[in-house]
């Protein structure tokens, strides 16, 4: 019973610091959209607790606490405020900031508590995060390696002075920056307190058993799949350079309680921004792993001791340091995921879901007549693709992509037209879209949004999905993939690219998207008719 109810008190810790960052933050994409994520590690930075958050962001998130204990070690003290983004130093990618802050008791540091979020801006060749013409990451945002940024749960001015001028939105920002770190806090009393009314010894006590009995009902699970190696791949549409059809390859070995995945045959690292980060990747598998276990499996250290990823330095998976990895917490986390998934739908077919969509946003910057004062930065959430199939029923529509399962919201129309100056000529489900199946995918959806800035704004795309749909799984059939076009004032259009720079948007011109469905799961014969005439009563089919 006491484990039961300290692994609550854990579960509870993160989301109430999920809903203090959601409710002190700045900027749209995290007050709104909720792009960040919470974790709690323990000294040894294992894995102790996370939200229900983004998926791709945790798996990762124990690095950089290993990150801090590497560049500082027994120099930490109480109330020290650690910070980094770098994705060859604990990070994954440059946009997502992580703040750190250790826990002590009788001297010794028993936690770390860790929010990641990502950031509006984070300076680079050009604005909103993603620079789809970098070669190399210092084209792509500024590089934070493990920081001291405060001591005594504050911040040092100069230092957020420093990073707060390298980015586009000063006062986001500092803002974001400010929520993050009062979520870190509220996660680091929260943790004092429970230290302090278990004691030391009992509560470490508790984790260690707590990790352990998430991984023997993770392998618990995994023992009842027959014992074999099964190979799955998935292809990246482009690079935005030269590279085309990028595959990733992913050897699934079961064997006992275990699972072994091997990325080692994927494609060698290319030049443009969907490289990933070893912390990504490993999240990534990671997160398909996840996916294939029970909804009550405590996704902490010990669930993911079952899993074993080996891949290889210098490809799309692992790339070298240098190399551009921007895009690499969508594309290729979607695909390794992807991969993975259809290995294992010859193992489990029925824990196999359908692809989600593949993320394609639009970063666009102007001036808003309303606010003359300074210019904005909006990131496209809405139109989201769906989600899979599944053998319990059809995938949800317009939920998002895999990297976040649901885990990022478009948020509210009107609220986008009040910050922002833009018009939702439309925005409803899309028919036609989901990939057919026993249980068909979801739908995409379709939006005619009208940009009205004071004169003209410019874009930058950043995506995947315009070649390649979701993935059909265990006999269903792939969705059709994205479309988006620019509809100038004359009414011709000009297809977007999934990884453009510096589109240019005359005020009044509309873009319209069109975007993926999800991949559909099981034989299309099998469907139920009743299904299939409730999609066409909706005008979906």
């Amino acid at each position: 019973m006491t484990l039961a109810v300290l692994s609550a008190r854990f579960t509870a810790i993160v989301e109430e610091m999920g809903e203090g960052l959601l409710r002190t933050a700045y900027s749209q994409i995290l007050n709104s959209s909720r792009d960040f994520s919470i974790a709690l590690t323990d000294g040894a930075c294992r894995l102790v607790a996370q939200a229900d958050h983004i998926p791709v962001h945790v798996g990762a998130m124990p690095f950089a606490a290993k990150a801090v204990v590497e560049a500082f070690g027994a120099d930490m003290k109480p109330g020290d405020v650690f910070l980094l983004n770098d994705p060859y130093h604990g990070g994954s990618h440059l946009p997502d900031l992580t703040i750190i802050l250790p826990i002590f008791s009788e001297g010794v540091v028993r936690f770390f508590s860790v929010v990641r979020a990502h950031q509006s801006d984070i300076g680079g060749n050009t604005h909103g995060g993603y620079n789809p013409g970098a070669s190399e990451i210092w084209q792509e945002g500024l590089r934070i390696p493990p920081i001291r940024l405060g001591e005594n749960f504050t911040m040092r001015p100069d230092l957020v002075a420093m990073l707060a001028l390298n980015t586009r939105i000063n006062r986001d920002f500092r803002g974001d920056l400010a929520a993050m770190l009062g979520s870190a806090k509220l996660g680091a009393n929260r943790l004092s307190d429970l230290l302090a009314q278990h004691g030391s010894a009992s509560l470490m006590t508790a984790v260690d058993a707590i990790l352990d009995l998430a991984h023997a009902h993770t392998r618990r699970i995994v023992e009842a799949w027959p014992d074999g190696t099964w190979h799955g791949e998935a292809f990246l549409d482009d690079d935005g350079h030269d590279a085309k059809n990028i595959a990733i390859r992913a050897t699934c070995t079961k064997q006992g309680g275990t699972l072994t995945v091997d990325l080692s045959a994927s494609d060698d690292q290319v030049l443009g921004i969907v490289n990933s980060s070893y912390p990504n990747m490993f999240s990534a598998a990671c997160m398909a792993f996840a996916y294939l276990l029970d909804p009550e499996v405590q996704k902490n250290e010990g669930a993911f001791r079952a899993l074993r990823v080996i891949a290889r330095e210098g490809s799309i998976v692992w790339a070298r340091e240098g190399a551009a990895v921007t895009l690499c917490t969508s594309h290729c986390s979607n695909e390794i995921v992807e991969a993975i998934i259809r290995a294992m739908q010859n193992c489990c077919p029925e824990r196999a879901m359908g692809g989600w969509g593949r993320r394609f946003r639009i970063a666009i910057t102007g001036k808003d007549a309303r606010r003359p004062d300074r210019k904005f930065v909006w990131h496209l959430f809405h139109a989201r693709p769906g989600a899979g199939g599944h053998a319990q029923g059809d995938g949800w529509s317009a939920a998002g992509e895999w990297h976040s399962a649901g885990g990022l919201k478009f948020g509210s129309i009107e609220m986008a037209e009040a910050r922002f100056p833009l018009h939702f000529r439309k925005h409803e489900f899309l028919g036609g879209t989901a990939g057919a199946g026993q249980y068909r995918g979801g739908h995409g959806a379709e939006l005619e949004l009208v940009v009205e800035s004071d004169g003209p704004s410019r874009g930058n795309t950043a995506g995947d999905g315009a070649f390649h749909g979701s993935a059909g799984i265990a006999g269903g059939q792939d969705s059709a993939p994205h479309r988006y076009v620019l509809r100038h004032a004359d009414g011709s259009e000009r297809v977007l690219r999934t990884k453009e720079v510096g589109i240019d948007i005359q005020s009044g011109e509309v873009i319209h998207v069109r975007s993926a469905g999800g991949g559909g799961w099981g034989d299309p014969a099998q469907r139920d008719p009743e299904l299939i005439a409730r999609d066409i009563e909706e005008g979906l089919a």
